[in-house]
């Protein structure tokens, strides 16, 4: 069973920066694709950006585009979130996931229990 744990959660303002962690147990990380999703107030769960087992494909909603990056150190079995030039709409729950392949990414079988991100105008 895989286990995913975020960190880096927070309050931020408009234009600011913040990183999540998502350290993963129970499962050698090389195995496995991470994704980064997100749920708005009020609204589905979306997803934001994922990564391939290797690192070597990345993929982004794009409405993050361009200012999010996501990161993984197998090494450390860690996968990042780096989030940059925040946005008030940016403000949500985030979700790290985890599957084993790329074409189902969208549709994980892991999940952490999710972190909050408050963006202030």
């Amino acid at each position: 069973q895989v286990q995913l744990l975020e960190s880096g959660g927070g309050l931020v303002q408009a234009g600011g920066s913040l990183t999540f962690s998502c350290a993963a147990s129970g499962r050698t990380l090389t195995t496995l694709c991470m994704a980064w999703f997100r749920q708005l107030p009020g609204k589905e769960r979306e997803f934001v950006a994922a990564i391939s087992r290797s690192g070597g494909t990345t993929e982004y909603a794009d409405s993050v585009k361009g200012r999010f990056t996501i990161s993984r150190d197998n090494a450390k079995n860690t996968v990042y979130l780096q989030m940059n030039s925040l946005k008030p709409e940016d403000t949500a729950v985030y979700y790290c996931a985890a599957d084993p392949f790329m074409y189902s990414i969208a549709n994980p079988n892991y999940w952490g229990q999710g972190t909050q991100v408050t963006v202030s105008s």
